[in-house]
């Protein structure tokens, strides 16, 4: 009986602490598959992002993250610190010098 109740109650307990991730659309200045590989990287390795794709035709890269270890500024930070602008705030500037030619502003 004991085992039942502490199984229920660890069910529960999982079930109100589940989070359903978010998912939010930052507009970039990504140019070319190097860009997408760079940006969906060093998303992906950010903590609480599930997922994250860059259309290139669009330059807009999709992110799913899990709220409560992230949120959509901190992940436009991401962004910015490597180079690139994401939504309205501009890239670092030491970041995207840094960047390969063609990923810079005006490389392709």
């Amino acid at each position: 009986m004991k085992t039942i109740f502490l199984s229920l109650f660890l069910l529960t307990t999982q079930l109100l602490f589940a989070q359903k991730p978010i998912t939010v659309q930052i507009q970039t200045s990504a140019q070319c598959g190097d860009c997408k590989e760079r940006i969906e990287g060093k998303l992906n390795q950010s903590k609480g992002v599930v997922y994250a794709e860059l259309n290139l035709e669009t330059k807009v890269v999709e992110v799913k993250f899990k709220e409560s270890k992230t949120n959509k500024e901190t992940l436009k930070g991401v962004i910015v610190s490597i180079g690139y602008d994401a939504d309205d705030q501009k890239a670092n500037l030491e970041a995207q010098k840094a960047l390969p030619r063609c990923c810079q502003p005006g490389g392709h």
